[in-house]
């Protein structure tokens, strides 16, 4: 079959929709987030692996891409969106129109909105066939096999049939991720993603998939974490470390990447075994010094002896989640942390030199004017301690998106505000939960400690060499957008 993976270009007032691989969706002045979409991705890898002919068309992010010229030119026969709330409304109107010029096409629909709801969109656009959960990679190859006459209608599929729209049931994960082949990274332009905290070149990885506690076999449960609930069954599951080294082998040596990103929900740094046996595959390969990782994780993860398996392999950078500094706030989110221990964890990842990435969230209803400068001051306590160049943070409105566990305790406790009415609304910028403070003050007010005087005096003395510069640059350009959205 011609298949194609499709971000149909989705602006707004200037700004760009980050959707790919993106657990939480806003639009951006800045231009220098372009998060390397890694499930559609593998779906790609896996389609050609498959013998289909495959077209990658990102009209989000490839800023020199006619796509409506790139897809008539034949029309594909299958079309996979991957879609999130803000953005469903449009996706079902792109659907109906492109069904006009390309009427023999058929679209899929799948992401974390769809895999809550997929029989609204069924019933509400004329999308062929809704796949639910994560692995959607793994169930669009096997839909476009069934639809060529091999094999079964892959588990967790919506679809018509004479009129009626049926399903085949549960979706499936895929058991062992290392079956998966690597990335075609020429397939899926690689070179145009990148985010400003990253040196170049850099590409993206899944170690895993589902965020990971040491020791638990229910994942993080974050109740504003609509991959881990929509996606994941609250689990997680990791490649081999050898798997992942081979990956990274590759991308060193054939492509000449510098900076690895773990994209996964809490990396692989959740497992102390993992680690020490991915230092063991870092060495034998002689990629050690060689290139750099960086990774998402939980602070609680970055205890003593994961931290010195992580400088020993060459993480880097680690993107935490704050959230909230009041221990209220983190009980009733599900973060399964204590501010202090927050803070003793990030502090100590901070003393083995890794450069930190905090994220914060504001407008939670039951928080207080007080307890927003908390966090406020937190972070700052955090961004100031040990500073090294490379150190940042990122801030944003709590969305509760529609089918996380958050959601539905803002309808028990009518915290829903009238922005909640409208799917388009689940920006970032509209308040959908009632707040006790101006969200955009505080906002901007955390993003804003990266103008501190000693943030800015300790960063510039600590920068080494051209690719420090160059990532400031980036950083400066960055900031300056994201400020502008608030």
């Amino acid at each position: 079959m011609r298949a194609a993976i499709a971000y149909p270009p989705v602006f707004r007032g200037g700004k760009r929709p980050l959707l790919g691989q993106n657990r939480q969706f806003k639009y951006t002045h800045s231009k220098e987030i372009k998060i390397f979409p890694l499930v559609p991705a593998h779906a790609a890898t896996s389609l050609r692996a498959a013998g289909h002919e495959v077209l990658w068309l990102d009209g989000i992010n490839n800023e020199n891409l006619n796509y409506e010229a790139e897809i008539a030119k034949p029309a594909p026969e299958i079309i996979l969106l991957e879609t999130k709330a803000p953005v469903l409304k449009k996706h079902w109107e792109y659907i109906g129109s492109a069904k006009l010029k390309m009427p023999k096409c058929k679209f899929v629909l799948a992401g974390d909105h769809a895999s809550f709801f997929p029989g609204e969109s069924m019933k509400n656009s004329s999308v062929d066939y809704v796949i639910t959960g994560g692995d959607y990679d793994a169930a669009f190859t096997a839909l476009c096999g069934h639809l060529e006459g091999r094999g079964e209608m892959p588990p967790g599929v919506w679809y018509r049939e004479n009129g009626e729209i049926k399903n085949s049931g549960r979706p499936v994960m895929v058991e062992n991720l290392d079956e998966l082949p690597f990335i075609d990274r020429e397939l899926t332009r690689w070179k145009d993603y990148g985010e400003a905290y990253l040196y170049r070149p850099c590409a993206y990885i899944l170690t895993g998939r589902g965020c990971g506690r040491e020791g638990k076999e229910t994942g993080g449960v974050c109740t504003f974490c609509v991959w881990q609930h929509a996606f994941w069954e609250k689990k997680a599951r990791l490649r081999s470390p050898a798997n992942v080294a081979e990956e990274i082998e590759m991308l060193v040596k054939k492509y000449g990447v510098y900076e690895v990103f773990d994209d996964n929900e809490s990396g692989a740094v959740w497992s102390t075994a993992w680690l020490e046996r991915f230092v063991v595959e870092v060495e034998k390969r002689g990629l050690k010094g060689g290139f750099v990782i960086s990774s998402n994780a939980r602070a609680e993860n970055l205890t003593e002896e994961k931290c010195r398996l992580m400088k020993r392999a060459g993480y880097r950078l680690l993107k935490v989640g704050l959230e909230s500094a009041s221990n209220a706030t983190l009980k009733r989110i599900g973060k399964l942390e204590s501010i202090g221990e927050i803070k003793e964890n990030i502090k100590r990842a901070k003393d083995y030199g890794f450069r930190v990435l905090l994220t914060m969230m504001v407008g939670y209803p039951w928080e207080t004017e007080a307890d927003v400068k908390g966090t406020y001051e937190a972070a700052k306590e955090l961004m100031l301690y040990k500073i090294r160049f490379g150190d940042s943070l990122q801030a944003s409105i709590v969305t509760p998106y529609p089918g996380t566990p958050l959601y539905r305790d803002a309808q028990k406790n009518g915290w829903l505000t009238e922005a909640a009415a409208d799917y388009e609304n689940f920006d970032m910028e509209h308040d959908i939960l009632k707040s006790n403070y101006n969200n955009e003050y505080w906002c901007r007010k955390m993003w804003n400690i990266h103008k501190h005087p000693l943030f800015l005096l300790r960063s510039l003395i600590s920068v080494r060499g051209p690719r420090d510069i160059a990532l400031a640059l980036r950083g400066v350009k960055s900031l300056l957008g994201h400020t502008k959205d608030y």
